[in-house]
Order: C-alpha cells, then structure tokens, then sequence
C-alpha cells in the first residue's frame, strides 16, 4: 500500500500514520542542503544595548553559507527586509541565494521555532515533508512568542510540503543527529517540566522515534552554564560524521562548568550506537568564560554550524579559539572552516546553530 496518500493534504491531523511508519527522517545537519532558514534579530530585549553590534557578524554568516546554499530569510515587513540589505551589501554575499519572505516573528531564534524537515527518498508524491512542533519560548520564559509558534506552517505553506502535528513542546536546539537512527538530547531540557510536565521519558523518546524517524535516542545530563534553554544539546554535543560526536569539555576544576562537561564526557564514552558500535568521542575546549554586565554567557565552540560548504564556528577573542577551529578542521576535510566572532551574539544566549535551521536537499 502507497502509505503517503495520507499525506497528501497539507495536515497530518487526521493521519493514519507518524513519519517513521511512512518512511520519513530527519537526515544530519552534514546532510546536503537545499537551503538554510533563518529569522532576522530585531527583538531588542534579546540583545538588550547591543542589537546594533550583531548584525555586522550575523551577515557575516549569511554571505559565508549563500556560497553554497539558498539562505532563506524571515522577515516581519519589507522595511526591515530593507535594512537587512544594508548590511548584507556590506558582505560578500552571493545575492543570487538569498530570498526574503514576509514571515513575522516574536525573535530570531529559529533552530527552535523552524520547522523540522523529514526526508523520505522513495516516497512517490512528497520526499520532503515539515513536522511542526510546538514552541513556548524555551519553557514559557519569553513571551509572546505566538508569531514564532506559526513559522513552520507559514513555511510549510510557501513551500507546499506536508505538515505532522506532533501537539508537543519540542525545540531543534534540543536535538542532534547523526543521520543514521540515532538522537542525542538532554535530560535537563527535554525532561523539564516547563516544556511536556505531561510526558515521561519513555514517551517523550516515543515522540523522537515517531516524529524524527530514528530507532535511538541518547541522553547526557545537563548543558552549560548559562544557557537559559535548559541545556539544549547543540552547546555541548554535536555529530560530525555517524559515528563520531565533538564534545566540549572543561579542564580547570575550579570552572563552574567542569562537573558537568566530565559527566557528559563519561557518559558518552559509555554509549553504543546501533548494533552495539561504540560511540567515537572528540574532545573540544571550551572558550576562557565570557562575560558581560555580570552574567555568565553560554559561549560554546559546539555552537557551530554545518552548511554545504563551510562549517560556521562562534569564536569569543581567546587563545583556546584557534585550539578549537583546528579540531573542528580535523572532522570535515570537505569543508571550509571559518571562525566569526560571536561576543556580541552570545548575549542574546545563543550563536549561529541557534539562529539556523537547515532544509535537506532532495
């Protein structure tokens, strides 16, 4: 039986099936891309008295990824599409992959509220589809949020793709993949009750397996300091090929972060992928901590972001900055690795993996 005839109607409310049963998967980030979906920044509370310092790095990051991809761009109206032109003319952008689309948002944080693309090459009418979770601003914590809630069906909408309704609190942030069955997630994120108080851990791993179409799912405990998600993944743990994750770590005793990163540490050199292979562990240093107005911010080299050609890496004006860029090197000899600074961006508690989300190509 064709089972992707139940898809064929832009909803997945009255499905028969979840993506897994229909073949569907989110592939890795080192997967080829079609494009990358991003939101512009323009909530000054985000940035509070430093919105204007981001933009020149942040279209840095755009003009490095269009060499190689569609960049696609949310904006809230054509005034601000507008003055994101400004500053990307001041790049070497290539303007031929860069599209504007008048898509409102509350932030500019889409790795969390884009949506998440599942991919199914055998499927006959729809080899890509969009699963549109739920999103409350990282456990309610910064409202509104209701425009950014909307962001995948908006796009699902542009792009005429299939849409599933998992009806669940869910944030990319929290999630990695290594392309091959296989998630890594938090504890203290996907089981914190801010988000699904509902569901336990076995169901919450059952929503993974479904509505990611992956067969495992693989738990370190805590993120870093300062990251107001709760620990999403993509500061402390990241795959780079199948079988192989970059992992921060922390080498001074007395850094708030060190139990946590050698907790991580010790439980991924216990895990299996599937079939029983050992999980392969490449170490990363963390940046010296950054600091401003007295907050400790999450500044982490796992942050980066794998686009077709290019890796992105936040860097922070330290010596452990080129350390890092040379390891994360070592992992993609296909692509070019390009250190941006990310001081000023990494007050709005988050870098370049946070504000993207990839589209796979197919």
């Amino acid at each position: 039986m064709d089972k992707t005839k139940y898809i064929k109607n832009i909803t997945s409310d009255d499905n028969n099936y979840t993506p897994k049963e229909l073949g569907y998967y989110f592939p890795a980030e080192f997967y080829p891309h079609k494009a990358t979906w991003l939101s512009w920044p323009h909530r000054e509370s985000s940035w509070p008295g430093k919105i204007d310092k981001i933009y020149q790095p942040y279209s840095k990051f755009i003009a490095e990824v269009s060499k190689g991809e569609l960049v696609n761009i949310n904006v809230v109206n054509l005034e601000m599409k507008d003055f994101a032109l400004k500053y990307l003319k001041q790049t070497e952008a290539n303007f031929e992959h860069i599209n504007f689309y008048i898509h409102p948002t509350n932030d500019a944080w889409c790795r969390d509220h884009g949506p998440a693309f599942l991919i199914n090459p055998l499927a006959k009418d729809y080899k890509k589809v969009i699963v549109n979770w739920e999103f409350n601003a990282w456990g309610g914590k910064y409202p509104p949020f209701d425009l950014d809630n909307r962001i995948p069906l908006l796009i699902a909408n542009e792009l005429k793709l299939p849409v599933f309704n998992p009806k669940i609190i869910m944030e990319g942030g929290s999630v990695d993949f290594n392309g091959k069955g296989t998630v890594i997630t938090s504890k203290s994120c996907l089981l914190n009750k801010n988000r699904n108080s509902n569901l336990s851990q076995e169901q919450i791993e059952n929503y993974l397996m479904d509505f990611y179409g992956v067969e495992q799912v693989l738990w370190v405990n805590d993120g870093i300091v300062g990251d107001d998600t709760d620990g999403h993944i993509d500061d402390t743990v990241r795959f780079v090929n199948e079988n192989t994750v970059l992992t921060v770590t922390e080498t001074d005793p007395n850094d708030e972060n060190y139990e946590i990163l050698q907790t991580n540490l010790e439980q991924l050199k216990n895990m299996k992928l599937i079939g029983g292979k050992p999980l392969n562990v490449i170490e990363l240093p963390m940046p010296k901590p950054v600091i401003y107005d007295g907050i400790r911010l999450p500044a982490s080299y796992a942050n980066f972001y794998i686009a077709n050609e290019v890796v992105i890496v936040p860097i922070f004006n330290c010596d452990n900055d080129e350390i890092a860029l040379n390891i994360i090197q070592k992992c993609f000899k296909d692509r070019k690795v390009i250190g941006i600074d990310s001081t000023d961006i990494v007050w709005g508690l988050g870098s370049f993996h946070c504000l993207s989300q990839q589209e796979p190509a197919i």
